[in-house]
């Protein structure tokens, strides 16, 4: 068996400042895959995240440092022992699996034995702005059946409630990024009952959540930053209600979907997200995505210009990308 591996950087810029608790990017920086074998390619793309420690360059640097494996046959069961869980690994699996679909004539849903992606409600995000500016961004979704605000330690009060004086009608993920302390988590209570919050995500940092065990929160809980593999679940079964399964943490749709089985094993609720990416980091989370309760990928939606043939949103539901796009033969 011979393949080639080929591995570049991309910038997708943004419609507008993607601005959360730990900062603002104006574009999405990914790193695409693409595999060859016998005149068939698949393609994968992951997405570097500083807060874990990557950059564009180290990802570059491992994928690599992997490719004389990939050349000789290595598959997605050999990435665990070449490559720790993150975008190289997440671009280098996905585009495996693409490459099997291509290879084998069967889709990458039907090899998990899944239904073909289909139309599904994802979150559509308000971003940390003013108050005004971001009741004025809520005004325009108030339609949707999903709105995820991302907010701060700095009144976050204020920024929720600007938010749902205008769209009362729509689920509720509220996203602070790790930026609350416990004191502010139990002061903040009242008023996510209140404004009928559906998830709070990640409320604190990963490295300080331990007390989540015997704390009573009026609102489901969900880990972010705090997980990222299976292995992660004997840790945080019992400090959180739900798990965010994202292809780049996990290492890829190999090891997501494993996350995603666990997690229900456990009795743990799911959820589906992404980076600020292209359709490309989108459509193998789709997969995990039709098994989860909440669904956050509107990463392309950003994006001035996406990959050709990707997804599209219309009015908060996200359809899957043209047949040829990933993961069909």
């Amino acid at each position: 068996m011979h393949r080639t591996l080929q591995a570049s950087h991309d910038r997708f810029a943004l419609t507008k400042p993607f601005r959360i608790a730990r900062g603002v990017k104006t574009a999405a920086d990914v790193v695409t895959v693409t595999i060859g074998q016998g005149g068939a390619v698949g393609r994968g793309e992951g997405v570097p995240y500083p807060r874990y420690g990557e950059s564009v360059e180290t990802t570059l640097a491992a994928i690599d440092g992997v490719r004389d494996a990939i050349g000789a046959g290595a598959g997605r069961e050999d990435l665990v022992a070449l490559l720790p869980a993150g975008a190289a690994r997440n671009a280098i699996d996905c585009a495996l699996w693409d490459l099997e679909a291509k290879l084998s004539g069967r889709s990458v849903a039907a090899m998990l034995g899944l239904a073909e992606p289909a139309p599904i409600a994802s979150a559509l995000t308000i971003v940390i702005e003013t108050p005004d500016a971001m009741a004025a961004a809520a005004v325009a979704l108030a339609h949707v059946p999903l709105l995820k605000v991302k907010v701060d330690a700095n009144d976050p009060a204020a920024q929720l409630l600007a938010v749902r004086g205008v769209a009362p009608e729509p689920r509720l993920i509220v996203d602070p990024n790790e930026s609350w302390d416990r004191a502010l988590l139990e002061a903040m209570q009242p008023l996510l009952v209140d404004l009928r919050a559906d998830l709070l995500e990640q409320p604190v940092p990963a490295d300080d959540d331990a007390w989540l065990e015997e704390f009573q929160s009026e609102v489901l809980i969900c880990a972010d930053e705090a997980v990222h593999v299976a292995d992660d679940l004997d840790r945080l079964a019992a400090r959180y209600d739900v798990v965010n399964v994202k292809l780049d943490k996990a290492g890829g749709l190999t090891e997501g979907m494993a996350l995603a089985r666990a997690a229900r094993d456990r009795g743990l609720g799911l959820m589906t997200g992404c980076m600020v990416c292209s359709s490309l980091g989108i459509a193998p989370a789709l997969l995990v995505a039709g098994l989860s309760d909440f669904v956050d990928l509107d990463g392309p939606v950003w994006l001035a210009e996406d990959r050709a043939g990707g997804v599209t949103d219309r009015d908060g539901w996200l359809h899957p990308p043209a047949p040829t796009f990933w993961g069909m033969p």
